[in-house]
């Protein structure tokens, strides 16, 4: 039975990873972009939990997606618009150098000692058991939540004007240009739900890692970031699949490594990870498409 339990945390898990990946695939499909500096728009929104402990939740939870939103805008409006039109390479470093920036203005400003959040300690909790399998409330609220917004980030894509013309961007981005798609504010349009995707992962994994530092974002990011690799970054539902393929399988795999192994945790996936490339280069949901596709 205690596989069951390992597999039940792992689905939690692999949803909030699917979110993080949801978030730079999207990015990735409209901008072109691998955006490094993902998992601080996490570390900002850490940092404001921390700050606004004594507030009501509501007005905090409000307060994290203005700035995280904020944040998201201002990265994209004073390091990458400037440079929409350079390489792949260099906006990857800039990215990069973003990301290093802010996480050593977090360090400066609270050390590198942790912060707790204090938020919604209440969901660790078990929700219910079914014999040896305790089930808890935030593996629940993460399955539920992470679904939901998945399915609505995918009608938004299918069924609204910006969301057609983020698709259209993604495939052919100078002709939707040619034909008066405004991509300044597609591209603005992304990274705001980036942003929001970011802070309901934010707040769903917060009762499992209370404490927020510098790098908190950091790992998330990496190993979301190896999911739409190794789900295919062409296109967004494959990318999606893979943040929780290899959120899922960070998971189990932490679980069925004996405690003093865990230190290879990171060794281990990417060894997978290596395995997964090697034999399936264009990733495991690829089928083969020139053209990206949200």
């Amino acid at each position: 039975m205690i596989y069951f339990q390992y597999l039940v945390d792992a689905v939690g898990i692999g949803v909030l990873y699917a979110l993080v990946a949801l978030g730079l695939g999207l990015v990735f499909g409209v901008m072109r972009l691998v955006n490094f500096a993902h998992g601080e728009l996490l570390m900002a929104g850490g940092y404001t939990l921390f700050l606004t402990t004594s507030w009501a939740t509501p007005v905090r939870l409000v307060t994290v997606m203005i700035v995280v939103t904020i944040l998201a805008l201002i990265i994209e409006r004073i390091a990458l618009r400037p440079l929409r039109s350079a390489s792949p390479t260099t906006t990857l470093i800039m990215t990069f150098a973003v990301s290093f920036l802010l996480r050593s203005i977090a360090q400066r400003k609270w050390s590198t000692q942790g912060k707790a959040m204090g938020l919604f300690e209440w969901m660790a909790k078990p929700a219910f058991e079914a014999g040896e399998v305790t089930v808890s409330i935030v593996t629940l609220m993460a399955i539920g939540v992470g679904t939901t917004l998945l399915t609505l980030v995918t009608l938004v894509l299918t069924k609204t004007s910006v969301g057609l013309q983020m698709r259209a961007a993604a495939m052919d981005p100078i002709t939707a240009q040619t034909l008066g798609i405004r991509t300044a504010l597609v591209v603005r349009a992304a990274m705001v739900i980036a942003a929001l995707l970011a802070c309901a992962a934010l707040f769903l994994f917060a009762p499992q890692r209370p404490v927020v530092t510098p790098d908190y974002g950091l790992l998330i990011t990496l190993i979301a970031l190896v999911g739409v690799v190794v789900g295919g970054m062409n296109r967004l539902a494959a990318s999606t699949a893979g943040g929780f393929a290899v959120g899922f399988a960070t998971s189990m795999v932490f679980s069925l490594l004996p405690r003093g192994q865990r230190v290879f945790l990171d060794s281990a996936v990417f060894g997978l990870v290596i395995v997964v490339l090697l034999v399936r280069p264009g990733g495991l949901f690829e089928q083969n498409r020139r053209t990206a596709r949200l």
